[in-house]
């Protein structure tokens, strides 16, 4: 087994640089800002549906309310997800551009909502004028819009990089000199598409969204079946297991199919029919990563109540709480499970399993696949539960993936703490023989004071605070470690103050800070990130796996490693001046 690690090792340079790409980057990091509006529209499906299921209905005023929201909110996601993927991308091509020749990134927004318009959406008229239908501006225009979001940035990069924009007299205000600098690109960018939706419906009959949709239907169908779903939730998996934050990867190809199956699933529940769509995000939530990736709520709860090894009951009760809500990176670092031969096999055969059960009781017991989306956060039993509406088979489903997860991580676990154990007890009496014991995960090269007069305020921006942004994948550890910082902050009267952010969205925060701490999941992007942070005049420090832990168990610590660092940058750069 530490064979094929090593080999799979041997890989990791190459799906580093794939999870890199700026084209996934700008799906996941526009669909990261799109988030709150699904979740918030499905709020409304659940106050509306959920009721159904013990026999009580709205007044049709009332749930034609609710839907109403619903409706433009959901109802119009792709042309939100145009603008907002071609925003990300923009982000990405104006690291490449000179300061004083960025891409305007609110014109390149609006450019891609009139591009995805021509190309997703059909006209017609009626006795009151001209309308357009809005069948696929919802969720069934999803792959449509990210190749708006793709080409419309490009365009408008290929006009800057050449300086192909009309240039005004010195003496004309910069506002009015940057937006006619925006006319070409834009009239490039729409005009492009618009003759692309002349020949293209001349030569198909229908639209580039339905076309997109006829096209890749087989392919829908065959990632709901046993082989696809075992390569999307293995995929998952293997990157995380070798260290790449796997949904990454993986997200961006089925961000399209997770949301128009559960659409598609929530009107045929809303007609009395058996929603079969297995492909969701609830799926990948609840189900899949079961406790997060690799399905480690089991092994979690396994550590902390059954484990002999001091280290791994210490893991897995600190652990214990972040994993019942989805943030799994305290294990995962923490045992740890990724890179760790012990658990290749349950890492990546549970999920898998767990998703092959789950298609079962969907196809021969009767139970809904998802028909709710349900923030990323919520308790995998209760999201279960609740995203399939409710069902006596999803309680079952619930037991049921519990034992087989611990049937399936047992032996390995077993293995494992054994190993521990035989490796405290040779410590121990290492210790007791007068050896030195090496066993403590010290975060900080140097340790110091955390006292007021320790920050370095000379080297921050505003000489008020010293503000720092974390940033990992999701939001959750990094929140973690941000709220260790605040509260000690301020119980011990310090200048600083910390923010937590996913990636995706932490661009908006960045320019404002004084240094960014990346976890050790953000090693694929902290190129780009650096790239950013650069460009924003922000202090990068990156960490490794259980050093990132331990700061977020021990904010004193935390502090002087960041304060540590940001010295020792200072004075590195101060004598590269000399």
């Amino acid at each position: 087994m530490n064979t094929i690690v090593k080999q799979i090792e041997k890989a990791q340079p190459f799906f580093k640089k794939l999870s890199a790409n700026i084209y996934l980057q700008a799906v996941r990091d526009g669909f990261i800002s799109l988030m709150p509006i699904i979740i918030f529209s499905s709020l409304f499906i659940l106050v509306s549906a959920v009721p159904n299921i013990w026999g009580f209905y709205w007044p049709t005023n009332v749930n034609d309310g609710l839907m109403k929201i619903y409706n433009y909110s959901m109802g119009v996601l792709s042309l939100m997800a145009a603008a907002n993927v071609a925003r990300a991308l923009t982000k990405s091509l104006n690291l490449r551009l000179p300061k004083i020749n960025q891409i305007p990134t609110a014109s390149v927004m609006f450019a891609s909502q009139i591009a995805f318009l021509l190309v997703a959406v059909d006209p017609f008229t009626n006795k009151l004028g001209l309308y357009f239908t809005e069948g696929y501006m919802g969720t069934k225009g999803l792959l449509a819009a990210f190749l708006v979001g793709f080409v419309v940035p490009n365009i408008y990069y290929f006009c800057f990089k050449n300086h192909i924009t009309i240039k005004m007299p010195d003496q004309v205000p910069q506002n009015i000199s940057s937006a006619f600098a925006n006319i070409i690109p834009f009239a490039l960018s729409t005009s492009f598409f618009g003759l692309f939706d002349v020949f293209f419906r001349m030569a198909t009959g229908t639209n580039l969204a339905a076309w997109i949709i006829q096209v890749l239907a087989p392919l829908f169908t065959a990632a709901d079946g046993y082989v696809g779903l075992a390569i999307v939730y293995g995929a998952m998996a293997f990157f995380w297991f070798i260290g790449i934050q796997g949904p990454s990867i993986v997200e961006p190809a089925v961000t399209a199919i997770y949301l128009t199956n559960v659409e598609t699933n929530m009107k045929v529940f809303q007609a009395g029919g058996h929603a079969t769509n297995i492909l969701a995000q609830g799926t990948q939530y609840f189900v899949a990563t079961l406790g997060g990736t690799g399905a480690t709520l089991v092994i979690t709860y396994m550590f902390a109540l059954w484990a002999k090894s001091k280290e791994l009951k210490a893991v897995g009760r600190a652990a214990a709480i972040p994993v019942t809500f989805g943030v799994n990176e305290p294990i995962l670092f923490g045992a740890p499970l990724i890179l760790n031969p012990v658990f290749f096999i349950p890492f990546i055969g549970a999920p898998i399993l767990n998703v092959w059960l789950f298609k079962i009781f969907v196809d021969h017991f009767g139970m809904n696949g998802f028909i709710y989306n349900l923030p990323w956060t919520t308790p995998g039993p209760i999201g279960l539960y609740m995203g399939v509406g409710f069902s006596i088979q999803a309680l079952i489903l619930v037991v049921a993936l519990l034992v087989m997860d611990t049937v399936v991580y047992y032996p390995f676990f077993k293995a494992y703490d054994l190993q521990k154990v035989a490796e405290e007890a040779e410590k121990d009496k290492a210790a007791a023989e007068g050896g030195s014991d090496d066993s403590s995960n010290v975060a900080t090269d140097t340790v110091v004071a955390t006292a007021a007069g320790d920050i370095p305020l000379g080297l921050t921006k505003d000489k008020k605070n010293l503000n720092i942004l974390v940033i990992c994948a999701g939001g959750g550890t990094s929140g973690i470690l941000a709220n260790a910082l605040n509260k000690m902050a301020k119980e011990k009267d310090l200048p600083v103050e910390a923010a937590a952010a996913a990636y995706g969205a932490h661009s908006d925060l960045l320019p404002d800070m004084d240094v960014t701490v990346l976890a050790p999941q953000m090693d694929a992007m902290k190129d780009s990130l650096k790239q950013e942070a650069d460009h924003s005049d922000v202090k990068m420090i990156t960490t490794t796996g259980k050093q990132y832990i331990d700061l977020t168990r021990h904010a004193d610590k935390a502090l002087s490693f960041i304060v540590d660092k940001l010295q020792k940058d200072e004075n590195k750069d101060e004598g590269d001046k000399k």
